[in-house]
């Protein structure tokens, strides 16, 4: 079986982990989100593919789901001594060697596509590990924040000014605090599907949409032209992020509600449509979700152990090959 998988970080990684349990012979294509890719300290860091990588390698942190195991921050330390941040983005001095390799590579003139093969080349994840694209997209957010850089005489105006910020900033240092108005995808429209992206699809049996952010995440693979297209000409199955109204990991609810829609899996199942996705499956807390034209099924859907993932996976990987 030849199986892609849209994948985001923490949720599209441990779900991945299940999905290789589930059909060890399968051929996986995982196409990574590099929307939420920044540069920080001269470096550029993709925290989507690394937390795919680093799971399926076996060098993530499982606690936190994010960065690498046994980690030291010395360098971080040394950077706040010289007053250089950010402070608020957590690279330790292992993870910081997979930013200088991939720096130097891109420097060096080659794409983003190539590097990632060579960095996987140390990590052997199991799957062929693509970027969306060669090119820079990067995911922004407008927000609204209080002005207190200015003074009525009486003290602070009170008044708000709106900017955009990195995601990573919203998402990482605020928290998602302060509301979206808006997301914006810097870069998308312009952006090419890397190498091999639109050919793994195309030669897939299934198509897979894990349980990752539906706007930042998914939503952001989608966007790069011709992706959406291709994905929609295959069986599709998603597995709802969205557990009983509520995000099972992270603040998917911040990112919906940015874009208007409801934080339930009725509303995301919807938001990609019977067009896109033949198949949903939902927890069963939501077993009552309904989609015309799209075959929706209720099964536990809390990754809480390998078994439980492994579980998972192998009901969308049913569900396709019933559709199919």
């Amino acid at each position: 079986m030849r199986i892609v998988a849209l994948a985001g970080g923490i949720g599209g990684a441990r779900f991945l982990r299940g999905l290789q349990a589930a059909a060890p012979a399968a051929e996986i294509t995982v196409i990574g989100n590099t929307g939420d890719d920044i540069t920080l300290f001269g470096l550029r860091v993709c925290p989507d593919l690394d937390t795919v990588m680093y799971t399926l390698g076996g060098g993530i942190n499982e606690a936190q789901g994010w960065g690498r195991t046994d980690e030291s921050f010395t360098v971080k330390e040394e950077l706040l001594e010289y007053g250089v941040g950010p402070s608020w983005f957590g690279l330790g001095d292992r993870d910081f060697a997979t930013h200088i390799v991939r720096t130097q590579m891109l420097a060096a003139g080659y794409p983003l596509s190539a590097v990632t093969e060579a960095l996987c080349d140390r990590w052997q994840p199991g799957v062929r590990l693509i970027p969306m694209t060669d090119d820079q997209v990067e995911t922004h957010v407008v927000i609204d924040e209080l002005d207190t850089g200015r003074s009525d005489g009486a003290g602070w105006s009170g008044a708000k000014r709106r900017r955009a910020i990195h995601f990573q900033e919203w998402w990482v240092r605020l928290r998602a605090s302060i509301p979206a108005e808006s997301i914006a995808l810097v870069g998308a429209e312009d952006a090419k599907p890397a190498p091999g992206v639109l050919e793994a699809i195309e030669a897939a049996d299934v198509v897979l949409f894990p349980p990752s952010n539906p706007v930042v995440s998914i939503g952001t693979i989608l966007s790069v032209p011709g992706v959406r297209a291709a994905v929609a000409a295959k069986t599709v199955v998603g597995v709802s992020p969205i557990i009983g109204g509520a995000p099972v990991r992270g603040m998917a609810d911040a990112c919906l509600t940015a874009i208007g829609v409801e934080t339930s899996a009725q509303a995301v199942a919807e938001l990609y449509g019977p067009e896109l996705v033949n198949g949903w499956l939902v927890a069963e807390a939501d077993s009552g979700v309904r989609v015309d034209g799209m075959e929706v099924r209720s099964r536990p859907l809390l990754m809480s152990d390998p078994e439980a993932t492994a579980a998972i996976a192998r009901a969308a990987l049913d569900l396709a090959e019933e559709l199919a």
